[in-house]
């Protein structure tokens, strides 16, 4: 069997994450979405980018695009050094 997958954070949730749905929200939406950044692309979809600080505030970032009736594309988790606003260190 093969073992668990082991973290460096304090919470493996935490991070800078890249939300992807389908459809535009203008940049006032930032807010509501605890201050991530907005980015429209041309492909019709959004971007949201930010730093989260642990599983339960991922979770609540997911139910508001749920809430808005937004589908969700695409969930990844970023080097820290790539946030938006980061000032972390690259890690050798």
């Amino acid at each position: 069997m093969d073992e668990p997958r082991t973290s460096t954070r304090p919470d493996p949730g935490a991070g800078c994450y890249i939300i992807r749905i389908q459809g535009r929200l203008e940049h006032r939406w930032s807010a509501w979405f605890d201050g991530m950044t907005l980015t429209p692309e041309t492909d019709g979809t959004t971007v949201l980018r930010g730093a989260v600080s642990d599983q339960a505030a991922l979770h609540g970032l997911i139910q508001k695009v749920r809430d808005l009736g937004l589908t969700l594309l695409e969930v990844t988790l970023e080097d820290d050094a790539a946030c938006p606003g980061s000032t972390s260190e690259p890690q050798p």
